[in-house]
């Protein structure tokens, strides 16, 4: 055992000392592409036409769905942020008091003072009611940051001095937010099933390329030929595959999102900056990876190197 680690490091010494031929290097890199190309070439054109194409479409359900996630995330902020819980206060309430105390609050954005002589008052012109005196108590309208954190501000003005009373729009607020749950949760359940297709398409494609070259590969393990040479332009192969059907979906993934657009801009929505691009590199990122890995899964399974 130390006779074994011994040896292994006397062979890093002399590989830390011999002069690194980059222009070999080179060489090699470039005929790992020439090996990646011709394995491409050599599986039938049909084959890569509907190689690509139905990752085009895998990636493509991903991204619009991922796209559509994150429009309806900023619609429940949006939504969230025009939320107000309603601070009904007693009769004698310190109302500069209780205002200063809830803006104190972390994820309050605003707090409005409506009196009970005004709110009254716009009741009676929309509503004919006799002449009684006013029932009304002075109103608070807080506005929070977020739909998910209502809950808390609300048991935070609770606690408070001379407060008779809370209200918010419950029921609006856990339907937003469960849709919002809802969309997340697909948009993972389609990334998954996405991975899973494109792991299973490029493992049969890689598996049938190791076939066609069994008789190549065979004889360039008898020459001596590394198994990282022989391994690499097959993950290339797949990663490419996983590329190219990711640029052709793309295409869709921009068309909806200038519907999208159209959408936000007529509910005077703001957009996410950089949730294209984001979606863009995500569905890049998943068809190259997963793609790469399937070929390693094949590589494993099918080749013996």
């Amino acid at each position: 055992m130390t006779n074994g680690s011994t040896r292994n490091r006397l062979k890093q010494k002399v590989k830390s000392h011999i002069p690194k031929d980059w222009l070999t290097e080179m060489r090699i890199a470039y005929r790992i592409l020439i090996e990646t190309f011709k394995g491409i070439r050599q599986t039938d054109f049909l084959i890569n036409i509907a190689i690509v194409t139905t990752m085009a479409a895998i990636l493509t359900l991903f991204g619009v769905i991922f796209r559509f996630t994150l429009s309806l995330s900023s619609i429940v902020d949006e939504i969230g942020g025009s939320l107000q819980v309603s601070v009904y206060l007693e009769p004698q309430a310190d109302i500069n008091g209780t205002i200063n105390q809830i803006k104190k609050f972390d994820h309050v954005k605003k707090v409005t003072f409506i009196s009970k002589d005004k709110s009254w008052n716009d009741f009676r012109r929309e509503i004919d009611v006799p002449d009684v005196d006013n029932p009304l108590p002075d109103t608070l309208h807080v506005q929070v940051d977020s739909i998910k954190n209502i809950d808390s501000i609300m048991a935070s003005v609770k606690k408070l001095p001379d407060i008779q009373e809370l209200g918010y729009a419950k029921e609006l607020a856990q339907k937003v937010e469960t849709l919002n749950k809802v969309s997340h949760t697909v948009t993972l359940v389609v990334m998954v099933i996405a991975s899973l297709l494109t792991i299973t398409i490029i493992n049969n494609t890689i598996q049938l390329v190791i076939q066609s070259r069994k008789d190549e590969i065979e004889i360039m393990r008898l020459m001596g030929v590394s198994n990282w040479y022989i391994k690499c332009p097959l993950v290339l192969q797949g990663a490419i595959y996983g590329f190219t059907g990711a640029l052709l979906a793309v295409i869709p993934i921009n068309l909806a999102q200038g519907y999208l657009q159209k959408v936000h801009e007529f509910f005077v929505i703001p957009v996410f900056s950089f949730a294209q691009g984001l979606v863009v590199l995500s569905v890049i990122l998943v068809g190259v990876i997963f793609s790469s890995g399937g070929s390693l899964m094949s590589i494993k399974k099918h080749l013996q190197v």
